[in-house]
């Protein structure tokens, strides 16, 4: 399978390459920024299938932070060797997402963690379970860990072990969203609040004036998923970056509500017919197989939409493009300062 088409079909000539000019004012400076060593506040999370070297790279590259999703890799050798081709693409720091999760047949996440650690990275998103089993060797060996949760008590938990920073979700994020039902606007500024190591806001950020109401609200940057999912460099088919650009924020469906582990994904043909089963009473062995994983892998690879199950945020609504992914750091920046500018002199 190649790592920068999954789909096996030529797509369209890529675009130009990046033509945004660097943000007026250079670096835009947070806590998050100085304790990472980067120069924008703007992360590519991990995402499943497609947080690969190339988009994590040209997101880095960009003065951005990058990351490469560890469990893509089918193995801890090749999530190494997936981390020595973005050393090739960028010098600047990147790092690498670890999705923990019960399943039945887990993944061997302490081989993963070696390998990250072996590989020199020294900055790790966790997600899923708390990351306080992994702490240790991680700050025994100098890695810095960011980990994302949906809610300000479980952001709490997770400074209280000792993680470097927090990454928040709010409702209207791609994936697993809590069973909190708190959007951003009240989320951000509720952490920021509470909490006193530095945080990113998640879920509904894909432009400038999203990172510009973050800081305002109280986060030192954002996390952005759908947006870049949606660019040059997101190694998935050119029809799922396309039906991104085409849908409304309307365009999701809540599956698992019932099963209290909501998840936000596309709406298509296989998550309507899951919400409908769990709806009239299904439990989840009815909708096992339209939910397969390997079926949500078909729609990146593939293209076709209705395969499976996909994740997207409700901020496809504001996607109209498919651009570089280092525009898309620079103009966030940069639209930022500009609405920020635009908007203080109000007060004049």
């Amino acid at each position: 399978m190649s790592d920068t088409t999954l789909t096996g079909i030529p797509e369209p000539a890529p675009a130009p390459g990046p033509s945004v000019p660097e943000p007026v004012g250079g670096r835009l400076r947070t806590r998050f920024t100085e304790v990472l060593g980067i120069e924008h506040p703007v992360v590519q999370g991990g995402m499943m299938w497609v947080g690969r070297a190339e988009l994590a790279a040209a997101v880095s590259e960009a003065g951005g932070l990058g990351m490469i999703t560890a469990l893509t890799q089918p193995t801890p050798a090749d999530l190494v060797r997936e981390i020595e081709r973005a050393r090739t693409l960028t010098d600047k720091p990147f790092g690498v997402n670890l999705t923990i999760l019960p399943s039945i047949s887990p993944p061997p996440y302490d081989e993963y963690r070696r390998a990250i650690i072996d590989a020199g990275v020294t900055i790790v998103e966790t997600a899923g379970a708390n990351p306080e089993p992994h702490m240790d060797m991680f700050r025994e060996h100098g890695v810095r860990v960011i980990h994302k949760c949906t809610s300000v008590r479980h952001a709490l938990k997770a400074e209280k072990v000792g993680v470097t920073a927090v990454s928040i979700d709010g409702f209207e994020c791609a994936g697993h969203p809590g069973e909190d039902d708190v959007p951003g606007l009240v989320l951000i500024p509720a952490a920021a609040d509470a909490l006193g190591i530095p945080f990113i806001a998640s879920g509904g950020f894909a432009d400038g004036r999203g990172l510009a109401a973050a800081l305002v609200l109280g986060a030192d940057g954002v996390n952005m998923g759908s947006r870049f999912m949606c660019t040059v460099e997101s190694p998935v088919s050119q029809q799922v970056k396309e039906r991104i650009v085409e849908a409304t924020e309307l365009d999701t469906n809540l599956i698992f509500r019932s099963l209290y582990n909501t998840a936000r994904v596309a709406k298509n043909a296989v998550s309507d017919e899951v919400v409908r089963i769990l709806a009239e009473g299904g439990q989840f062995p009815d909708v096992r197989e339209l939910v397969a994983g390997a079926r949500g892998r078909r729609v990146f690879e593939d293209g076709d939409l209705d395969a499976g199950i996909w994740t997207v945020g409700q901020v496809q609504g504001l996607i109209q493009d498919i651009p570089h992914a280092a525009d898309v750091v620079r103009r966030t920046v940069a639209q930022a300062h500009d609405v920020l500018q635009r908007r203080l002199a109000l007060f004049a």
